[in-house]
């Protein structure tokens, strides 16, 4: 049922008696934050995405998505690798991303002795 029927059903519960308009609002308060509230991707579709840019010029270097599968893996591997001095804890990354289904930026970045920033981004 569209969420239109779904309003025009309670109001029309309310006109005939059958609930109060006090649960009808409270019933189409209900409707409108479930429209408010977007669900999560489903976690087979979701990928990191990795933007490092010039923090001179603003220029993209890389601009790159990876399915969220292979990132484990990669991570895994990675995190021997990563610069200390950066301060990413790579394992606590990787559990915000895989057991607490983070979304949007991850981690932000800036290399002052590269000049480049690094943005990660779970989509």
């Amino acid at each position: 049922m569209s969420l239109d029927a779904e309003r025009l059903q309670v109001l029309k519960m309310v006109e005939q008696g059958q609930i109060t308009p006090a649960e009808g609002a409270r019933l189409l308060e209900a409707l409108s934050r479930s429209v408010e509230e977007p669900a999560p991707a489903p976690r087979g579709d979701r990928r990191l995405r990795v933007r490092i840019t010039d923090a001179v010029t603003g220029r993209t270097k890389v601009n790159i998505a990876i399915p969220l599968g292979l990132v484990s893996v990669g991570m895994r591997l990675g995190a021997q690798f990563a610069p200390e001095e950066l301060g990413v804890d790579m394992v606590d990354l990787l559990r915000r991303i895989e057991d607490e289904g983070a979304h949007g930026q991850v981690a932000d970045i800036y290399d002052e002795e590269g000049s480049e920033r690094v943005e990660i981004l779970v989509e």
